[in-house]
């Protein structure tokens, strides 16, 4: 069995962490762990393979790195990394020959999305990304709807339509990640949502998908954190490893 630590376990997502882990026949949860504990210590003390890390994106960063020198693989839930920040902790696994994964969603349908979004993008290239979460959510937009851009802007063939920009209120047109308008929604009784809306001759096309419950995410967790392992390198993006 892989030995898991779930890091966050204070935390909703982490709480569900927890319980996924235990269900796991292939999984052994070692330890669970928060702010302010030893994080470091916990690895070497428990001997653990796998560390969920599920606190917050302001520490995302440094726990990862934590994780590496420990001698652990990182799989990641929390979001809001530089691209630059990515390459230093791929970097670094490959020095500790570690797998990791760092995910701006764990959800399987939420990776289909993307996948699908992409594919879209390739034939209509005029788009727009809406994303919503709880009030909770650290940082907007959210890693899934940088990174559905980023996979969009990658796929495209042609340029998006031009279109005026022109703001009566700041803001009323959203952010843009290389040529993609991102909106993000923070509303209470939103876990999360993201719409993809693709606009053609006569047409539109809608891409969506719902998370009602946390529970969504576990499968994704559970698959990485028996993959993580068998690998050498830190991927960006679950899709890395499903397929």
């Amino acid at each position: 069995m892989v030995k898991v630590i779930v890091n966050g376990a204070k935390g909703r997502m982490g709480g569900e962490a927890v319980k996924a882990v235990k269900q796991d026949s292939e999984l052994e949860l070692v330890a669970e762990c928060d702010f302010g504990d030893d994080l470091a210590a916990i690895i070497k003390s428990t001997g653990a393979q796998v560390v969920v890390d599920l606190t917050a994106a302001s520490a995302g960063f440094n726990n990862t790195q934590t994780i590496l020198n420990a001698g652990a693989c990182p799989v990641i839930g929390t979001s809001g990394f530089l691209e630059q920040q990515v390459a230093e902790l791929q970097a670094l696994a490959q020095e500790k020959k570690l797998g990791g994964l760092i995910a701006p969603n764990f959800s399987i349908g939420a990776v289909l999305m993307m996948k699908f979004a992409a594919q879209a993008a390739k034939y209509l290239p005029d788009v727009e990304v809406i994303e919503a979460h709880s009030p909770q959510k650290e940082e907007s937009p959210s890693g899934t709807g940088i990174r559905t851009a980023e996979l969009i802007s990658a796929a495209r063939t042609k340029a998006a339509t031009p279109c005026s920009d022109k703001e009566l209120i700041e803001g009323a047109r959203g952010a843009e990640l290389n040529d993609v308008k991102l909106h993000s929604i923070r509303l209470p009784g939103v876990v999360a949502q993201q719409t993809v809306f693709f606009g053609g001759l006569s047409e539109t096309l809608k891409i969506e998908h719902n998370s009602q419950h946390r529970e969504s995410f576990m499968p994704g967790i559970c698959l990485a954190c028996k993959e993580v392992v068998k690998r050498s390198e830190l991927v960006y993006g679950l899709e890395y490893l499903m397929d």
